[in-house]
């Protein structure tokens, strides 16, 4: 081979070479864990057999010696191989990519590995027949010179190979080899934002055209005045005038309807063409996920041999596109997903096997498009994250108070993980145990205008959701209202729109909140929010219910301009820290909408409708049975208790409650009165007729505001008696300060 064809072909070989050795490890992984079956050995065998053609090709004495000899290795494996050799497999093929940097003969490296190899499977330290002599890399004449003489090295490597670190799936390559071509990723992203605007400028026409249509219905109206009026004041001497004038009329509005209708078609398809290219430019600068999931298998199970732990991890969605900018910030968060599922998630064998569970701990990252969006998800079986544990690390740690912890429900203690500084661990460790991690994957993926889900259950595993948008150049946006100037809302986050009926609207502890999807969402106005206005005046107001991950808020706005697909633009110097802006997008009318970040938004109008959870005072922490059917009502009445700082337990009607109060120590019951199985003024009888429970206080929460409704709780036994429609945060407290104690 030529130095010229040689040098054509090394960046082509250097990404294949890289692609071998991934579908090389991965079927080792597979062969390791005895889920390979005689196809995937095939397979095996074949990609190490292609391998050592091609080096040999190309000149790469060195790894095709290597890779013979991990061949040779291979066929002599049992069905079930040692764990010893499959190792050894691995290192030889982690070491094929760094011997492309070396000599073509591959130096002392490539000849002790692959002796290394033979010894193993007690072969001779000999050189391998695959080994040609010194002089294997031949170089043809070029005219210039004689050929080179045996033991002369051979042709030197190019000057500027393409190198691993630039990831060749990141090419926009198609099928053949000749229909890609190398485009570097900032002309890229000059070309999409040029499409943007492009796109912007097509919308702007088809209103231009439209405005047009409109001068032109005003044209015809006055060409038919004009044609009228000439009718009435036809003279016989100016009979020629006339029908010259209205000839020409005629003619001047043909020519305007025609036009007009050519223009209006051809806006409609320009405006349709550049759609198509925002489009191909957006999808061409989609990369395949392959290219940071590919290496997590063998990461996972490396790291978990490191701790004594068996883990086997399966990677789904490979070949889901997202934008680069998005890829390469997404390689760290997943880092640190996968070492905390291995670390603190996947338990030892033995543990794993005295929890009725396989040796061998499951990792599952999975890759999907859900609409605009990108998720993530990293899903392990192992020991869960315990609500308990949480609070008690944070509460060690100083990050939160005794209040603040009792006051949290499961899902929110579980929030704490990504607090900056958090840790289970006392001691930090190689792995982890330092406070750095989590931390980092929020706000990493925060900054790309997505978000962090946990989901995790004792005993069953754990799952992290990373929902993104899948393209940073174009996005779809809701456009809102407030006053006179216009703002975007990412589409994937917004859920619905509507008009918030005041019925619908509750108070819980002195906060506006709606009943929406069987959750309280806030209700919070988003003009006073962003300090620009005091908020609609409608009593019946528009409102954007939106989410990010697990949180959501109803936001109010002045009103809706409908969805746009929007070229969005990165905040210059004026716009830079302006809070919830993320950039901007020029709209067909001419005026520019300002982007906000959803995370930001949702997290401040959260803020803003958290309630204090001290009110001036510190109260005693009390363990409260709640007991109530209405879903509704139950969770108001919690999250109420919740904010004072105090422990709640739930039931859903007396008998249950009556259940509940046998198996635990409670400061307090509060009950509703009419409930199915057993209302509230019976369980109340039940309970102060207990000896045990004689002391307990009791106070009845009910709708029923009349004097004989009292009198019927009084009767009972209950302690106090508080009317739903009338509760709020203080009534409450100071009812419970008077039958539980004196505030601490």
């Amino acid at each position: 081979m030529t130095v010229d064809i040689r040098q054509k072909l090394m960046p082509r070989f250097r990404e294949t070479t890289a692609d071998r050795v991934e579908r090389i490890s991965a079927a080792l992984l597979a062969l390791e864990r005895g889920k390979a079956g005689a196809e995937g050995r095939e397979e095996l065998a074949r990609e190490l057999h292609t391998l050592k053609g091609e080096s040999r090709m190309m000149g790469f004495v060195g790894i095709s010696a290597v890779v013979h000899a991990a061949e040779d290795l291979l066929k002599s494996l049992p069905a079930a191989p040692p764990p010893d050799l499959i190792e050894a497999l691995l290192r030889a093929s982690d070491a094929i990519v760094p011997l492309l940097d070396a000599a073509p003969d591959g130096g002392e490296a490539a000849r002790s590995l692959a002796e290394r190899l033979r010894a193993l499977m007690g072969g001779a330290a000999a050189p391998s027949p695959a080994t040609p002599p010194a002089a294997a890399p031949v170089a043809a004449s070029t005219g210039s010179g004689p050929p080179a003489a045996a033991g002369a090295p051979g042709p030197e490597r190019p000057v500027h190979p393409l190198r691993r670190a630039d990831d060749p799936r990141a090419e926009l390559r198609g099928d053949r080899p000749t229909a890609s071509i190398r485009v570097d990723v900032d002309r890229l992203d000059e070309i999409a934002a040029l499409a943007g605007d492009v796109l912007v400028e097509g919308a702007r026409s088809i209103r231009r055209s439209k405005e047009l249509n409109g001068l032109f219905a005003r044209w015809a109206r006055v060409s038919d005045r004009i044609i009228s009026l000439s009718e009435r004041v036809r003279d016989p001497r100016n009979q020629r005038l006339v029908e010259q004038i209205e000839g020409d009329v005629h003619l001047l509005r043909s020519d305007t309807f025609r036009f007009a209708r050519q223009q209006t078609e051809a806006a409609s398809t320009a405006h349709a063409q550049f759609g198509q290219l925002a489009e191909r430019i957006g999808a061409a600068r989609l990369i395949p996920l392959s290219g940071v999931l590919a290496g997590f298998p063998r990461a996972a199970r490396d790291m978990a041999r490191e701790q004594g732990k068996e883990v086997e991890c399966r990677v789904h969605g490979g070949e889901t596109g997202v934008d680069k900018a998005i890829l390469l910030s997404l390689n760290d968060p997943l880092v640190h997903l996968v070492r905390n599922s291995v670390d603190h998630g996947v338990e030892a064998p033995a543990e794993r096997e005295q929890a009725g569970k396989e040796r061998s701990g499951k990792v599952v990252i999975t890759a999907r498009t859900d609409g605009d969006l990108l998720a993530v998800t990293v899903e392990d079986d192992g020991r869960g994250i315990d609500p308990s544990g949480i609070r008690a690390a944070a509460l060690r740690k100083g990050l939160i108070t005794d209040q603040q912890a009792a006051a949290l429900s499961n899902r929110a203690a579980l929030e704490l993980i990504f607090v900056p500084g958090f840790t289970t661990r006392d001691q930090a460790g190689e792995t982890s145990g330092r406070g750095v991690g989590l931390d980092v994957v929020r706000r990493k993926v925060t900054a790309l205008g997505g978000s962090v889900a946990v989901e995790s259950e004792i005993g069953k595993g754990t799952r992290f959701t990373l929902r993104m948008p899948q393209s940073l150049s174009l996005m779809k946006v809701l456009l809102v209202r407030i006053d006179e100037d216009v703002y975007g809302i990412p589409a994937a986050d917004v859920d619905s729109v509507g008009r918030l009926e005041p019925k619908d609207t509750t108070e819980v502890a002195g906060i506006r909140a709606v009943r929406y999807r069987d959750r309280l969402m806030p209700v919070v106005a988003l003009g006073p929010l962003l300090s620009l206005n005091g908020g609609p005046r409608s009593k019946r107001p528009l409102v954007a219910y939106v989410w990010h991950g697990s949180d959501g808020a109803a936001l109010v706005v002045d009103g809706l301009h409908g969805e746009r697909e929007v070229a969005v633009k990165t905040p210059g110097a004026f716009l830079k820290g302006i809070r919830f802006v993320t950039g901007a997008a020029a709209l067909e009318d001419g005026r520019v909408a300002l982007l906000l970040s959803t995370p930001d938004v949702v997290a401040a109008a959260r803020r803003v409708a958290s309630p204090a959870l001290s009110r001036g005072r510190d109260r005693r922490r009390l363990r409260i049975l709640l007991v109530d059917d209405s879903a509704i009502a139950r969770e108001a009445e919690a999250a109420l208790l919740r904010s004072l700082g105090h422990e709640v337990e739930e039931a859903v009607d007396g008998e249950e409650g009556w259940q509940r109060l046998q198996s635990g120590q409670f400061h307090l019951l509060l009950t509703d009165v009419q409930m199915p199985v057993l209302d509230g003024i019976d369980l109340t009888r039940r309970v102060k007729a207990a000896p045990r429970f004689v002391k307990l206080p009791i106070v009845i929460l009910s709708s029923l505001s009349a004097p004989e409704e009292r009198r019927r709780g009084v009767d009972a036994g209950a302690d106090a008696y508080l009317v739903k429609g009338e509760l709020d945060a203080e009534s409450l407290a100071a009812t419970m300060d008077r039958l539980c104690g004196a505030p601490i």
